[in-house]
């Protein structure tokens, strides 16, 4: 990890002024981008409808256009991950352990209760019974899948270990290959929404199995072609304006298929929005204070704390298009999810850094300064990052 200065740690404007104008700005770009959307669609709903109706086969309800958008968007993120990082993560495992134990155990079942209570319960006198359980499919939907795409900024917008990041990452993936779809099912089992589980298995496969599987090759192969070197400052980098691209044109396309659902249910927009804006606040602080209570350092700390909080909104995105359609209530859910998560995670990084001081107090003077230190890093890296 590089060495900062204390005055660069210390100071967050130095940080600012290293993030590129996507980055700075990126609250901007996404409300932008979701404005486009909701005035392309309200302004041109024949096209939408033609672009929304463009499927990989009849009744697939693979949205021809979103999926080519979300490869886009996935892939590059699939490069960066390096699963020979995983072989050191045993000698430090805690905060790993904490941030899977928010991500498959309390976060899909903590949203699932929430979801019920306040869109089933609290808000039945707003929302018919079975239009609560489409959005209630949604949000289970959005929480079952760990971020991965935006987790790379977030960890650098709060100075995190770039390599541990790759791990949480990295062990993420893995077992969304295997767990994702089971919890979906079995969760929107009990929330009395019936899922296809072939059609869920399909979605997975083409989201997150195949551009997994061709990010690992394309790395492999390209790594001992052309060295680290050339793959990281070359080629990763020809990939990162068309990751962006690809992001707010996905972005600009969601809003401008729920256009019509975004402006004329804004009120159910709002209602859906609260249980989401308690899961992460509720899962960001219970994974931020299980670090701290088990002396896991700020910098492996707070990006663990937004892996456990945001969501991979790319996939559950495009499961809940491919299960319910692009204009259903599950897909409205899974939107409010993107409209919601962005600014709220970017308060979160805020939070994370603003206490870093407070965090760190109670690893000082516990004698236990390598005990997570990063392998292959000096001592005075961990003493600077605690």
């Amino acid at each position: 990890m590089p060495t900062r200065t204390a005055s660069a740690t210390a100071d967050p404007a130095s940080r600012t002024k290293r993030l590129n104008l996507f980055e700075r700005y990126l609250s901007l770009w996404v409300l932008i981008c979701m404005a486009a959307g909701v005035v392309l669609g309200k302004l041109a709903p024949e096209f939408t409808g033609t672009v929304s109706r463009l499927e990989f086969g009849q009744g697939s309800q693979v949205n021809i256009a979103i999926a080519v958008l979300i490869w886009l968007m996935i892939f590059p993120m699939m490069l960066k991950i390096d699963f020979g990082s995983l072989a050191g993560v045993g000698q430090r495992p805690r905060g790993l352990l904490i941030t899977l134990f928010v991500n498959w155990l309390v976060k899909p079942f903590g949203m699932a209760l929430l979801a019920w209570l306040f869109l089933q319960k609290f808000f039945a006198a707003w929302i018919e019974p079975e239009l609560a359980r489409n959005y209630t499919a949604g949000l289970i939907i959005l929480a079952a899948a760990p971020c991965t795409a935006m987790v790379f900024v977030w960890s650098y917008l709060t100075e995190g270990d770039p390599a541990y990041t790759l791990v949480q990452v990295a062990v993420n993936d893995l077992i969304m290959l295997f767990a994702f779809a089971p919890i979906v099912m079995f969760l929107c089992g009990v929330a009395n929404v019936v899922v296809p589980p072939r059609v869920l298995i399909t979605s997975v496969v083409v989201f997150i199995v195949i551009p997994l599987a061709a990010g690992w090759l394309t790395r492999t192969v390209l790594l001992k072609s052309h060295g680290k070197e050339w793959f990281e400052q070359k080629f990763l980098a020809k990939f990162h304006p068309v990751t962006i691209l690809a992001l707010l044109a996905t972005l600009v396309l969601i809003f401008a298929f729920q256009a019509e659902n975004l402006t004329s249910k804004w009120f159910t927009v709002v209602l859906i929005a609260i249980p989401i804006l308690i899961q992460v606040y509720f899962n960001s602080g219970l994974t931020y204070m299980l670090m701290r209570l088990f002396r896991v350092p700020h910098n492996v700390a707070s990006p663990g704390a937004l892996i456990g909080a945001s969501n991979f909104f790319e996939l559950a995105v495009a499961v809940a298009i491919t299960l319910f359609g692009p204009g259903s209530g599950a897909a409205l859910a899974t939107v409010v999810g993107v409209l919601v998560e962005v600014p709220v995670m970017l308060s979160v990084c805020q939070i994370c850094n603003n206490s870093r001081n407070w965090y760190q107090r109670a690893a000082l003077g516990s004698g236990d300064a390598d005990l997570h230190r990063i392998p292959g890093n000096p001592p005075s890296t961990v003493a600077r990052s605690r």
